[in-house]
């Protein structure tokens, strides 16, 4: 019973994919031009500045061990 099961599921997929493999191949649909996708603009190219690149942060961080700083 499983056997019959495994092989009825197995045509199934194959029939399937079959399907889905020539739906892009019909006479009809090859005629037509494909339609080009809109293009995005390209994203601005942001740079991200580590901490340890940061002037500032590494200011405080020498007033801190110094104990120049008064927050602390």
């Amino acid at each position: 019973m499983y056997m019959l099961i495994a092989i009825a599921v197995t045509v199934l997929v194959i029939a399937l994919a079959w399907r889905g493999i020539g739906a892009g191949t019909s006479g009809e649909e090859s005629n037509q031009t494909p339609q080009a996708r809109p293009s995005r603009p390209p994203r601005p190219r942001m740079r991200t500045t580590a901490p340890d690149d940061d002037p500032e942060f590494l200011r405080e961080i020498d007033r801190k061990l110094r104990g120049e700083d008064k927050s602390n």
